[in-house]
């Protein structure tokens, strides 16, 4: 299995919108990184992402650009700072590629509990829509 972890897009301020839906320049984002991962050849089934507006609507635009149509779902234990040993427990024994859209720090620690047994370990500086 491959796993794509991907950082929400930039999202428009908490005092502009409580929802915090994706910016202008978050959708911008996006919609590179989808064009890149087309380029490069990235096909997935599924992606999975948070509850949170932005997280769900960067896969869904992720997911427009990919082929193969990937299943989206919306997965509980994705928010900020859910127990990131609940998602790795999910996705023990997957044999599908997958996508993960997410949020900081989640993100984060998990990769670094998936490739050195420690969240706590910074290994990868994530950044939006990337």
């Amino acid at each position: 299995m491959k796993l794509y972890l991907i950082q929400h897009g930039k999202a428009v301020d908490k005092a502009v919108d409580a929802g915090r839906p994706l910016s202008k320049e978050g959708i911008e984002e996006v919609e590179k990184t989808g064009r890149f991962l087309v380029q490069a050849g990235l096909a997935v089934p599924e992606i999975w992402h948070s509850g949170k507006l932005r997280a769900q609507q960067t896969a869904k635009r992720l997911a427009r650009r990919l082929p193969g149509n990937p299943v989206l779902s919306a997965e509980a234990s994705l928010a900020p700072n859910d127990d990131v040993r609940a998602t790795a427990a999910a996705l023990d024994g997957r044999a599908s590629d997958l996508m993960i859209v997410g949020h900081l720090p989640h993100l984060s620690k998990l990769a670094a509990l998936l490739l050195a047994q420690d969240e706590r370990r910074a290994l990868i500086a994530f950044v939006n829509a990337g």
